[in-house]
C-alpha cells in the first residue's frame, strides 16, 4: 500500500471533520465530536484514532476503542475520491491490531441499516452480521 497510516492527534481535528463531512458520515460537532471531546479521545489509552494520508491529505480514518471486554471499530470513513481501492480494509486492520495489542479478542462494529457499503466492507474483512442483536442507547442529548 502506498498510503501512510498514523495515529491522529488534535492538530488533525479540522482535517478529520472535513473528511467525515466529505464522506457523508454524520457527526456531532457540538457533542462527542467537538474539538474538546476529541482532544480527550486522542489522549485515551483505550482508543486509537488513525488516519490514512495521501501526502498531506487525509483520505481515510477509523477509531478503535475498547470497553475492556470488547473492541469497537467506529467512524470508518474513506474519501469518496479514493473509494473502491480496498483502503478501508487497511484501516480496519490497523484498528484490529491496536485492539489486539491490548488483549482484546472480540471486535465489533455497529453499522446503520442504510450503510450497505460498510456492511460489505466488514463482511469482506471477516465480520459476521448478527440479526438477533438490537442496539439501544441512552443519551444526555442528541448532540452526544
Amino acid at each position: 500500500m502506498e498510503y501512510l497510516i498514523r495515529p491522529l492527534d488534535l492538530s488533525d481535528y479540522d482535517k478529520l471533520m472535513k473528511l467525515w463531512s466529505r464522506s457523508g458520515l454524520a457527526y456531532r460537532p457540538k457533542g462527542r465530536d467537538s474539538r474538546e471531546a476529541m482532544a480527550v479521545l486522542f489522549r485515551r489509552m483505550d482508543s486509537g484514532v488513525f488516519g490514512m494520508f495521501d501526502g498531506e491529505k487525509i483520505i481515510g480514518a477509523v477509531i478503535g476503542s475498547s470497553d475492556g471486554r470488547k473492541g469497537w471499530i467506529n467512524r470508518l470513513a474513506i474519501d469518496p475520491d479514493y473509494r473502491g481501492r480496498n483502503l478501508a480494509a487497511y484501516l480496519i486492520r490497523e484498528a484490529e491490531n491496536f485492539l489486539r495489542d491490548m488483549g482484546i479478542k472480540v471486535i465489533a462494529a455497529l453499522i446503520e441499516e442504510y450503510n450497505t457499503p460498510s456492511m460489505s466492507v466488514f463482511t469482506k474483512a471477516g465480520y459476521s452480521h448478527d440479526p438477533k442483536i438490537h442496539y439501544f442507547s441512552k443519551r444526555d442529548s442528541w448532540e452526544n
